[in-house]
């Protein structure tokens, strides 16, 4: 079968062949349809983040996966389902946080990542996984269920902010999604449905098709170059939950003196090394005498990605049209992997989807 990997010490993705895989007791075989494409697979790719599987020299990629069931063997999904994997595994066993159904919350050296870190990915013509760890996905939703990785993303992300605040009655009516990156766009649209105003602060300059889904979605676009982020009250208005998904190290500290009284900042971007200065003791008291919280989240469990089937299928048609930018055959596979200004979500597309009767 067909598989697009990386080799250590290469920048590029290739279009390798493996052995069709053979699913383990308690696993499914899985007929891949699309993987979609996005910054952390740029990462690995760099060898900026995760890691190779040990005694291999590559990493297959792709960890934002939707298919078919191939082969049940025997596990409680069916022949025909549409289905979506999660991506965090056991490393050598089980441990407690997978015995609580928590594999989101384990600490470094206790998971796997599919197509990240010390496991293969999902960009193969083929691939197996434990059926617990496949969702199940309405068959009109088989071509965008690459979208639901994503999407649980920000559902982890927003419950744990929610968590944060239950100590009292928070009724948040502005939101302001740092990133206008397709997670970010996805993240827009989902608080579209829950805030009375939405803000998204990027640096692009118009005219940029970002902007133009940003506006599309009746939210306020923030230019960067022009309002940094300390500045959004005082241009705008202080947003009751902000939500970073750029990796730019300094938006954490600028967002708690951003923030309203109460408000709560959801940190998902991951940065590089950068030391810099802050202004420790100011953005102590904003925390300490405004009741702000910071929330840090990665990674997503089962009951996620179970939310995000139904946020995926409450979402806009014109709006998914706007954001998956790309769809590309096996054969043409380099090009979902170009990142430019046109560029805001892409996919590659291994089998079509036929319903069964």
């Amino acid at each position: 079968m067909h598989a697009i990997a990386v080799y250590e010490g290469e920048s590029e993705p290739e279009l390798i062949d493996l052995p069709r895989p053979d699913p383990d007791a308690g696993e499914a075989l899985v007929r891949t349809l699309r993987v979609g494409v996005d910054g952390t697979d740029h990462e690995v790719i760099s060898g900026g983040h995760g890691g190779f599987p040990a005694d291999t020299g590559h990493m297959v990629l792709g960890h934002e996966a939707v298919g078919v069931v191939e082969d049940a063997n025997g596990t409680d999904v069916s022949e025909g389902d549409v289905v979506v994997p999660t991506v965090r595994r056991r490393p050598n066993g089980d441990n407690t946080y997978f015995e609580r159904g928590e594999p989101d919350m384990a600490p470094d050296g206790q998971y796997h990542e599919r197509g990240i870190v010390g496991a293969h990915g999902f960009m193969a013509e083929y691939f197996t996984s434990p059926a617990e760890f496949l969702i199940t996905v309405p068959p009109e939703l088989a071509e965008l269920g690459f979208l639901v990785e994503p999407i649980s993303i920000t559902e982890k992300a927003v419950e744990h902010a929610d968590a944060s605040r239950s100590a009292f009655e928070w009724n948040p009516d502005a939101a302001l999604v740092l990133g206008n990156g397709s997670l970010g766009l996805i993240t827009l649209a989902m608080f579209e449905q829950r805030f009375d105003r939405t803000y998204c602060l990027g640096r692009r300059e118009r005219p940029d098709p970002t902007i133009d889904i940003i506006e599309s979605l009746d939210s306020t676009y923030v230019n960067s170059n022009e309002i940094p982020v300390p500045e959004i009250p005082d241009a705008h208005e202080a947003p009751d939950l902000i939500y970073e998904s750029t990796g730019y190290a300094k938006h954490p500290f600028e967002s708690i003196e951003a923030l309203a009284p109460n408000g709560v900042l959801a940190a998902l971007g991951i940065p590089g090394d950068w030391a810099f200065e802050v202004e420790g003791g100011k953005l102590h008291r904003e925390l300490v005498l405004h009741n702000k919280a910071i929330v840090g989240s990665v990674n997503s469990h089962v009951g996620h990605f179970e939310a995000a089937v139904d946020t995926l299928a409450s979402l806009s048609e014109s709006f998914l049209d706007d954001l998956v930018t790309g769809i590309f055959a096996l054969d043409d596979y380099e090009a979902a992997f170009i990142d430019d200004d046109r560029t805001i979500k892409n996919a590659i597309q291994f089998s079509e989807y036929e319903k069964r009767r």
